[in-house]
C-alpha cells in the first residue's frame, strides 16, 4: 500500500530521485503503486471453480439424488445409509471421470465454440495432461469403490457408462447426428447403478426407469442443441439442429421422444409397480411437458427452446419424487 510521500520527497532529494527514475510527480508514483496487486490472490477459488466446471457438478446435483432414489425403490423403500454414501461417492467419481475425460478428448473442439471456449482446458487454466491424469484417477478410484463397497454389477455398469460416453458418444459427435441417441445411453445408466447398489440385481422396474431417463434426455438435449446450433456447426459437430436450418426436423424428433416418454412414464402403474396416484401425477406431468415440446414445434425460437430446457429440468425430479412418494405410501 502506498501512502502520500512525505514533504522531503516533494522537495530536494525526493524530487531529484523522482526525475532520475522518470517519475514526473508523486501522483504518478501513487498510480504506479496502486496498480500492484497481490500475486495469486484468487488462485484457490479459481482453481476450485475450474475443477467444479470440469467435473460438471451441476449435472451431478440432478443425477446423484435420482440414483439414490432408485436404490431406495430397489430395496423396498428401505435404504442403508452406508449404502447411500458409498453410492454417492462411487457414482460421483465415475461421473467426474466421464466429464473430465470427455473434455480432454474435445478440447480442440471446445476452443472453436463460444459456449465452451472459456472452459478450463481450452482456456489453458488447467493443462490437458493434468486433467487426463485426474480423470483416470477418478475412473480407477470410482470403479474400485463401487466394486468393493457395493458390488461388481455397479462397477461394471459404471465402466460401461464411462466407456460409451467418452469413447463412443464423444467421437460420434463429429460423425453423425445420431450421436444424441447414443449419448442418452450412458446418460441413463446412473439410475441402473443406483438400482444395482441395493444388491438385488436388475429387473423390469430398473428397465422402465432406464427408459424414462433415456427418453427424457432427447427432447432436453434437442433444446440445448438448438440454442447452440451455430456453435456446434462452427466446431463441425453433427448435431441435428446445426444441419436442420429451419428446425422442423429437430422439433419433430423432440415431439416423437416426448410422446414416447409419456407412455414410458405410465409403465410403472401398467406393470403394477406403482399405484393410481403416481399414474395421474405422471400423466399430468408428461402431458404438460409434451405441451412445452409442442410449443417449440409450433414456434422454433430460442425463447421456446430455453423454456423447454428449463421445463425438462423440473419434470424429471418431480416424476421421480412422485414415484418414490407413491411407493412409500403403498
Amino acid at each position: 500500500m502506498c501512502n502520500r510521500p512525505p514533504g522531503r520527497w516533494r522537495n530536494g532529494i525526493g524530487a531529484t530521485n523522482r526525475h532520475r527514475h522518470g517519475i514526473s510527480s508523486p501522483t504518478q508514483l501513487g498510480r504506479t503503486c496502486t496498480r500492484t496487486k497481490p500475486v495469486n490472490a484468487k488462485a484457490t477459488p479459481s482453481a476450485i471453480s475450474d475443477w467444479v466446471q470440469l467435473g460438471k457438478v451441476r449435472i451431478q446435483i440432478l443425477v446423484t439424488p435420482a440414483a439414490v432414489a432408485c436404490c431406495w425403490l430397489a430395496d423396498g423403500m428401505r435404504i442403508k445409509w452406508d449404502t447411500a454414501i458409498h453410492l454417492c461417492v462411487g457414482l460421483t467419481l465415475m461421473s467426474f471421470a466421464s466429464a473430465i475425460l470427455n473434455q480432454v478428448v474435445e478440447v480442440e473442439l471446445d476452443k472453436k465454440m463460444k459456449r465452451t471456449a472459456n472452459r478450463p482446458l481450452p482456456a489453458g487454466r488447467v493443462s490437458v495432461a493434468t486433467a487426463r491424469r485426474v480423470g483416470w484417477i477418478c475412473a480407477v478410484s470410482g470403479t474400485l469403490w463401487l466394486w468393493l463397497a457395493l458390488n461388481p454389477l455397479t462397477a461394471w455398469i459404471g465402466i460401461i457408462m464411462l466407456g460409451t460416453y467418452v469413447f463412443v458418444y464423444t467421437p460420434l459427435k463429429g460423425v453423425t447426428e445420431l450421436n444424441t441417441i447414443v449419448g442418452a445411453i450412458p446418460g441413463a445408466l446412473p439410475l441402473l447403478i443406483g438400482w444395482a447398489a441395493a444388491g438385488n440385481g436388475l429387473d423390469v422396474f430398473a428397465g422402465i426407469l432406464f427408459a424414462i431417463l433415456f427418453l427424457w434426455q432427447l427432447p432436453h438435449f434437442m433444446a440445448i442443441a438448438w440454442l447452440y446450433r451455430e456453435d456446434y456447426a462452427n466446431a463441425g459437430m453433427k448435431m441435428l439442429p446445426s444441419i436442420d436450418k429451419t428446425g422442423a426436423m429437430s422439433a419433430r424428433q423432440a415431439a416423437y421422444w416426448a410422446f414416447a416418454l409419456l407412455f414410458a412414464s405410465l409403465l410403472p402403474t401398467v406393470f403394477k409397480l406403482a399405484g393410481s396416484w403416481y399414474f395421474y401425477v405422471a400423466l399430468s406431468l408428461s402431458i404438460t411437458f409434451l405441451g412445452f415440446v409442442l410449443g417449440f414445434c409450433l414456434k422454433r425460437t430460442d425463447k421456446r427452446a430455453r423454456i423447454l430446457m428449463f421445463a425438462s429440468l423440473i419434470y424429471l425430479p418431480l416424476l421421480i419424487a412422485a414415484l418414490v412418494w407413491d411407493k412409500s405410501t403403498l
